[in-house]
């Protein structure tokens, strides 16, 4: 349900409210309001603006209201002064720790050994059956089947353990992780008192204080949080962070109010916003299904043939991801820093956070208007079949691979849950942001004007007709758009830490030389467990007929799954037991959804072909730094992107030149323990 905020559809606050507003809002419309320097507010319901001056009010900023965040951080740093209120926090929390919590937790256990006591019985029916496939019998896919259902009936928490086993190919059979990844949360939403609740704790005020218009419906609920769009009052931002929602001046939305900031200047305001709410109760939910993880993983490892596994530390690690998404104040982060690495990047975007408005419990973030990635992925299966061109695909995935490698590259920090639900596309013109085409319509005195919103509108109004979204794309095409991919939902990320990143950069420069016994070597000795490796030796051999098959077909990457590379490669870690960092395999399952992705878009998709320019770029902005970084480090080897970049580089030319003799010979040359 869409509803405008009025004080009738509130529910009843506290009277001692923690925070006075700041002003009382003078209301020149259901939706125009003063701010607090002189300024020209605009309301756009359409894509037309119509201007109204105000009078000035003078606010100071000691009058200021506390925000979210610093009323959050002084609740959590409050002590009752008087001492028989601090005793009874005392035994109240001793209680909830040591009495009420087992008791709850125990009656978990039990719901979960119901579930699950059907599935351990059930294992003998793995050895039955007639092979459906080269490696798994019947049997085994009727048990991975039970296993996933049960697990999406144990709740939030193990749907999400699912989905992380389905991301470590190195620990668990393929069959087993491709069923688990299509698990999906079934939560249902919890009630909007409760979310008015969250909010209305967190600012101190009733909703019509903060929101003009607040959709009650979710647009989507997740394991741990549910997500709404509302529109913020623009005088909010302006008091607080307006820099942060401020759009480029020739970018007009539906939902932006054109204002002026602190320093006089005409600054359009992008009122739409995404809440996220963490469901009531998730963190106790969640540390009990932990705890009852964590013993049923020691038991599990009393098992000789899974004691490599490993699994009380997988546990913690899951563990560890887990906790890092119940602090919403964690995304706000990774928003921000996204933010600011793709600051000077037009054709990728990333909702920006209101930090000062996020708590542990709520995120306020940048709404993105824009066009599910799977819309596209629909579109490409009518297109094959009508034999038609696509229009945008091409460039959509190049322009998402491309982002991965600066993440992976540049920035050392991946956003980690890349499947298509968290990749959207919207439009813009690049002549509307080109430098010299905004001088030149300074100079004359003609507007440049961004209507990307306008473009996607046009796209969702034909969603359940392919031959008519056909139409608009080539409309769009015609009329000068581009694509832009928009990331969202970046509570995981990958960071690699020193050591695990000269692992990797290692490991690249192995396979840049093309040795692959070199790269079996390097993977069993930085495991976590080198000792428990299987046939060291023969794992470096299979490492090594691998890469020898790559270089054969250095010139045809392009008709290389890297996906299927990298999956036999997990084959071949799981049956050996190299243990792997999981930084590095997130890292390496990440590039394996991408390329996927990409190549459903795109199948020529080249992944080699398109890190060539990103390593260009790298080698040339980081090469002097790295060989200063190594003359005093020289372990760090710094230099590795720059190896391998070179030889992209000779690979690019002599395939080129159909040369591919010439290649093979000077690989060998360059390479002589291949």
């Amino acid at each position: 349900m869409h509803r405008i905020i009025s004080p009738r559809t509130l529910l009843p606050v506290n009277k001692g409210r923690l925070i006075n507003t700041l002003i009382n809002t003078r209301h020149i419309s259901k939706h125009l309001y003063a701010v607090s320097k002189p300024s020209i507010p605009i309301l756009c319901t359409t894509a037309n603006i119509i201007p109204i001056k105000l009078h000035s009010q003078s606010v100071t900023v000691k009058n200021r209201p506390d925000t979210p965040s610093e009323i959050e951080a002084k609740r959590d740093g409050h002590s009752s002064p008087y001492v028989l209120i601090r005793a009874c926090q005392v035994v109240i929390e001793f209680l909830d720790d040591w009495i009420l919590e087992p008791i709850l937790t125990i009656r978990r256990f039990v719901a979960i050994l119901v579930l699950f006591i059907p599935v351990a019985v059930t294992i003998p029916i793995v050895c039955f059956g007639q092979k459906v496939n080269d490696h798994e019998k019947s049997g085994t896919l009727w048990w991975y089947n039970f296993l996933a259902n049960q697990m999406e009936r144990a709740g939030p928490t193990f749907i999400k353990l699912a989905q992380w086993i389905a991301s470590r190919t190195d620990l668990f059979p393929t069959s087993l992780c491709r069923r688990l990844s299509k698990l999906h949360s079934q939560v249902d939403p919890h009630s909007f008192k409760y979310t008015q609740k969250v909010i209305e704790e967190a600012f101190g005020r009733p909703l019509d204080e903060i929101f003009t218009e607040l959709n009650t419906t979710p647009l989507g609920v997740g394991a741990i949080a549910q997500v709404y769009k509302a529109k913020i009052k623009p005088e909010i931002l302006l008091k607080y962070a307006p820099q942060q929602f401020a759009l480029r001046d020739n970018t007009i939305t539906s939902d932006c109010v054109q204002t002026l900031d602190e320093h006089g200047r005409s600054v359009n305001i992008h009122t739409a916003v995404a809440i996220k709410i963490l469901h009531p109760k998730a963190r106790q939910i969640v540390n009990r299904d932990l705890k009852i993880m964590e013993w049923g993983a020691r038991l599990l490892t009393l098992i000789p043939t899974i004691h490599w596994l490993s699994l009380p530390d997988e546990v913690r690690v899951f563990g560890g991801m887990m906790r890092e998404q119940l602090d919403l104040r964690g995304e706000a982060r990774n928003l921000d820093r996204f933010n600011e690495y793709f600051k000077d990047t037009t054709n990728v975007k990333i909702p920006k956070p209101l930090m000062a408005f996020t708590t542990k419990d709520m995120l306020i973030e940048e709404y993105e208007r824009a066009i599910p990635l799977d819309l596209f992925l629909q579109q490409t299966s009518y297109l094959k079949k009508s034999e038609e061109e696509p229009v945008f695909d091409h460039k959509i995935a190049d322009i998402g691979l491309n982002a991965f490698l600066h993440m992976l590259i540049f920035f050392n920090f991946i956003h980690a849950d890349l499947h298509p639900g968290n990749i959207m596309v919207d439009f813009y013109k690049p002549s509307a942001h080109h430098p010299l085409q905004i001088a030149w319509s300074k100079l004359i005195g003609k507007e440049l004007k961004d209507d990307g919103e306008h473009a996607v509108n046009r796209v969702l109004a034909v969603q359940n007709d392919p031959q008519l979204i056909q139409k608009e794309l080539e409309a769009l095409d015609k009329e000068g758009y581009s694509p832009r991919i928009v990331f969202i939902d970046t509570g995981l990320v990958n960071e690699l830490n020193q050591v695990n990143r000269r692992n990797f950069l290692d490991l690249f420069q192995a396979l840049a030389q093309f040795d692959g016994y070199r790269t079996g070597e390097l993977m069993v000795e930085r495991c976590r467990s080198p000792e428990q490796v299987i046939q060291p030796d023969v794992f470096a051999l299979r490492m090594q007929n691998l890469i020898l098959g790559l270089k054969q077909s250095t010139f045809h990457l392009g008709a290389i799954k890297i996906g299927n590379l990298l999956t036999e490669t997990m084959d071949m870690v799981r049956s050996h037991h190299v243990k792997l960092e999981g930084d590095f395999v997130n890292v390496v399952v990440s590039i394996m959804l991408l390329e996927g992705i990409g190549r459903q878009l795109n199948p020529e998709l080249d992944l080699f072909k398109n890190a060539l320019p990103v390593l260009r770029d790298y080698s040339l902005k980081e090469g002097g730094k790295a060989t200063l970084t190594q003359m005093k480090d020289p372990q760090l080897r710094s230099g590795h992107w720059v190896k391998v970049w070179i030889f992209l580089e000779l690979r690019n030319y002599l395939g080129r030149n159909t040369r591919d003799e010439e290649w093979l010979q000077l690989c060998d040359i360059l390479c002589p323990n291949v």
